[in-house]
């Protein structure tokens, strides 16, 4: 039973229960009614060995067992009892002794979300932002689609800036620092990671078997460690050109990408196009929701929901900047990030550590927030709700459903982020519906 709740924090309680020795003891004699009647003891009949006998030989094991089955029961039954979310695992104070036939009183240690009170969440005003697509949206899609079209074929020629070139090294030297001996060997090893990015510009008008020279410094965040703090001085032989050539386009062009005709073509961009500023618009206007849940209601987030958000988001940041393939999803995370386009830097913007911490802060706030309205409206997301998102992610990166419940399940253990991603985006989609749209004439 549920003995008293103490607020450490608006997010941080102490629990005390007591379980009452007669719930102890009539589970205790249970059990070994049922160990009489499952272990052999030599010299007695099967079930008709004395229980004092079962508890002088398994008595500590049997105890153990009980209280293994009762705390979590009863830790249960306290924060259903005190209306309790938790966030962590209730920890244990303090070791405690148990005795037959005595109450066990125990203190537990836990974060809960926090209880906003009273959350206004309907009738939120947001901005009506008209768009449209005009025939140079339609264009630049189409020089998109052109350029992914294009092909590389070898050609003996000058370089110019569209084409692809292939490079082998030539020499180096290290200019400042200790010599590298095995310099040749990691700079081939490493490929496009040592070229300058105005490399193309330094080899445009020269030719096969042509050098280019560079100077590259290596700082901390080189991943080949035997270079960081280096300076070196890298020639490289230019030793293929392919020149690019891009495909017409015309209604061949329209019928190679599946369409009947460009006059086909064009229609099918141009909705794209408007579902792509729809989407886009609808992002916008939740992110100005969210933001204005977080700004008219103040509450305190666990510090560990915290911690576990800024170990999310800084693996999300190494994965970016490593270029790793993703699986993409539309999450509060990027809600948020959508929501400070355009504004100004918030403090702490200019500190990275600072300014991550503070996202991570705000994600929390937002999770909570739309978990609540979640629960209020009986929001839930069935199984073939998730089964369809993995099929529509397939699709996008050309992989088997099977492959993406594999990545789920190898990257967070189950589909269930997946799942409260969907969770999250049906409660936006909701708070959008119930919102006030504000137009200019307003």
């Amino acid at each position: 039973m549920l003995k008293s709740v103490e607020d450490i924090t608006t997010t941080k309680k102490r629990i005390r229960i007591e379980i009452p020795s007669d719930i102890i003891e009539r589970e205790i004699g249970s059990s070994f009614e049922k160990l009489k009647n499952s272990v052999k003891i030599p010299g007695f009949r099967p079930g008709k060995a004395p229980v004092a006998l079962l508890e002088k030989r398994f008595g500590k094991e049997v105890e153990a067992e009980v209280l293994e089955k009762l705390v979590p029961e009863h830790v249960g039954y306290a924060l259903r009892e005190a209306a309790l979310n938790p966030v962590t695992m209730p920890a244990l104070d303090e070791k405690f002794e148990f005795r037959r036939n005595s109450p066990l009183n125990l203190s537990f240690t836990l974060e809960v979300l926090p209880d906003i009170g009273n959350l206004q969440y309907e009738n939120l005003t947001v901005k009506d932002i008209p768009f449209a697509v005009e025939d140079s949206d339609v264009d630049d899609m189409l020089k998109r689609l052109q350029n992914q079209k294009a092909v590389f074929e070898v050609a003996d020629k000058i370089i110019e800036m569209d084409d692809f070139v292939s490079f082998d090294y030539a020499d180096g030297e290290i200019l400042v620092g200790e010599p590298v001996p095995s310099l040749k060997e990691i700079i081939s090893k490493l490929g496009n990671e040592i070229l300058p990015p105005d490399l193309i510009e330094k080899a445009v008008g020269k030719k096969k078997g042509d050098i280019i020279e560079f100077t590259t410094q290596f700082d901390e965040t080189f991943k080949q460690k035997e270079l960081v703090g280096k300076t070196a001085n890298i020639k490289l032989t230019i030793n293929e050109i392919k020149k690019k050539t891009l495909p017409a386009i015309d209604d061949e062009f329209a019928k190679d990408l599946g369409l009947e005709n460009m006059s086909g073509l064009r229609e099918k961009l141009q909705e794209k196009l408007l579902e792509a500023k729809k989407q886009h618009i609808q992002r916008l206007q939740k992110a100005e929701i969210i933001n204005k849940l977080i700004e008219s209601h103040t509450f305190d987030v666990p510090e560990s929901l915290i911690n576990k958000e800024l170990e999310s988001l800084m693996m999300e940041k190494s994965i970016a900047e490593s270029k790793e393939d993703s699986v993409p999803t539309t999450s509060i995370t990027d809600i948020l990030e959508t929501a400070t386009e355009g504004k100004k830097k918030e403090e702490g913007a200019d500190d990275p550590e600072a300014k991550m911490k503070h996202q991570a802060m705000r994600n929390v706030q937002a999770s909570v927030i739309i978990n609540i309205i979640g629960k209020k409206e009986g929001i839930t997301v069935s199984e073939n709700e998730v089964n369809e998102r993995v099929s529509v992610l397939a699709k996008k990166l050309s992989a088997t459903p099977e492959a993406v419940k594999s990545f789920y399940t190898y990257k967070e253990g189950s589909l269930d982020g997946l799942k409260h991603s969907i969770y999250e985006e049906k409660v936006m989609e909701l708070l959008l519906s119930k919102a006030a749209i504000e137009t200019k004439e307003n």
